[in-house]
């Protein structure tokens, strides 16, 4: 981006606004809770419009899911702040090594100064407000980024921002994508992105110029691994609810299922009654969720022909058997299983972000991890298995940002779990305490008290210093 562009200029008088309030002195506890507090008032007082704008943004949202996947676990984040602030905030006791006793080291938070946020479509509430939780309570400014296919959650988030904790603590920028690219261009104290792998490089190679510290929180194929001889009925439950919720448009979402031989056949009709059962009409379904849009649509259905034209076996399930016109013009794509997917094809390499679901099968436990491990380190692992011997085998031999046991979805809204990607996944945390620490300068700090002895091996060098360091390295 080019630095004398319009978007740059203007976004860096904004920039430089909120640095400039920044400067000041560090907001102590209370200012922050009032933020988080304000925070809060906010999604009480307008939940229904937000899930209204979201809704208008996607063609249809299901409210239900709005308030259950973004309003209720962005309050849980800013009550979890709440709580916790002032034990973040306190300044923690570290070590003195025995040499340099009476000494005291301690460990300050300070904040970072400007934290930029860059927000996607899909969760434009929950994933606005996660980080922002994180950076107002490490007492931050904040520039916000918001989705280009979400304009009127963006304008309205804009609104309600400025009229609860104003411009001078957050601002909230919209626009299409030469805006976002100019935004990343931006010398922010560190900067979080949410999206795609191949943006997420762009976006970590603008920020390099700076020096900008990111947070990246990417995507990737979550594998759901069934264990031999698990609760089949329940594995569908989860993994239906977890790819189902929100059209699959979940960057954790299950992206495809690793099952025994032995159990396969079991499997696909557990998953086509709790699909049935769970959403039992979809064109007219106010719980499920349209895709959002036309070329997201036409993107599914055309990775979905591909794979049948390959030679997959496809079957969607279709419980009121309603017609393909209907389906399409409410943007409503059935769940659709996916077997014998050829490697190559869109559904095998590309992260789905919809209801399409490719089942692939295993002969023994070691060949399904083996499958995990090969491919990039995904964002998500879900296991079902009661053995624990097994599941400790799976969680010590694979690696992934995050795991859920017997569910999906649910590590991520666990408000004292860290939540990250690794490798392709993305880097970094947020959530938690971690999210505190991330937009937070962890500073060490160390007292020297007045009586000390570190005058013992200073210069000039004499018999002291070496007596002491032999007593100090040893022979």
């Amino acid at each position: 981006m080019p630095l004398s562009s319009p978007h740059f200029l203007a976004l860096t008088e904004r920039l430089a606004a909120l640095r400039d309030e920044a400067r000041r002195a560090a907001p102590d506890q209370a200012q922050r809770q009032q933020w988080l507090a304000a925070l809060a008032q906010l999604l009480q007082q307008h939940q229904q419009a937000l899930a209204a704008a979201i809704s208008a943004d996607f063609g249809y949202r299901s409210a239900t899911e709005t308030r259950l996947a973004e309003i209720f676990p962005s309050l849980e984040s800013i009550r979890h702040a709440q709580r916790h602030l002032a034990g973040w905030m306190r300044p923690q006791r570290r070590r003195v090594s025995f040499w340099f006793k009476p000494a005291r080291a301690r460990l300050i938070a300070q904040p970072l100064g400007v934290v930029g946020i860059i927000v996607p479509w899909n969760y434009p509430l929950f994933l606005a407000l996660g980080p922002l939780v994180a950076a107002l309570a490490a007492g931050n400014r904040v520039l916000l980024k918001m989705s280009e296919q979400t304009p009127r959650t963006g304008e309205l988030l804009q609104q309600l921002l400025q009229r609860y904790l104003g411009d001078e603590v957050v601002q909230v920028v919209n626009g299409d994508v030469a805006v976002a690219k100019a935004f990343a261009s931006l010398p922010f104290d560190h900067l979080l992105f949410t999206g795609s792998t191949s943006v997420g490089r762009e976006v970590m190679l603008a920020a390099a110029a700076n020096l900008t510290p990111v947070t990246l929180e990417l995507g990737g194929k979550s594998p759901a691994l069934i264990a031999p001889g698990a609760d089949l009925a329940r594995a569908a439950r989860r993994i239906v609810a977890g790819k189902m919720l929100n059209a699959g448009q979940t960057c954790v979402a299950p992206d495809y299922v690793l099952v025994h031989d032995s159990d396969r056949a079991a499997l696909l009709l557990q998953l086509h009654a709790a699909a049935a059962k769970a959403y039992p009409s979809l064109a007219a379904n106010l719980d499920y969720t349209a895709i959002a849009s036309a070329p997201h649509y036409q993107r599914l259905c055309r990775w979905r022909d591909e794979a049948q034209a390959a030679g997959a076996v496809v079957s969607v399930i279709n419980p009121a058997r309603e017609s393909s016109t209907a389906l399409a013009a409410a943007r409503k794509l059935p769940l659709t299983l996916i077997e014998q997917a050829p490697a190559d094809s869109m559904v095998m390499r590309e992260e789905i972000f919809g209801p399409l679901l490719p089942i692939v099968t295993y002969r023994n436990l070691d060949e399904a991890i083996a499958y995990v491990n090969v491919r990039p380190r995904p964002l998500a692992l879900y296991l079902f298995d009661d053995d624990p011997a097994r599941t400790a085998q799976v969680l010590r031999e694979t690696i992934s940002g995050g795991v859920t046991v017997n569910d999906t979805l649910l590590h991520v809204i666990q408000d004292d779990l860290p939540f990250g990607g690794v490798g392709a996944s993305g880097m970094g945390h947020y959530h938690a305490c971690e999210g505190f620490q991330t937009f937070s300068k962890l500073k060490p700090v160390l007292f020297q008290p007045r009586v000390n002895g570190i005058w013992l091996s200073g210069a000039p060098y004499g018999k002291t210093v070496q007596l002491l360091l032999r007593w100090m390295i040893g022979k």
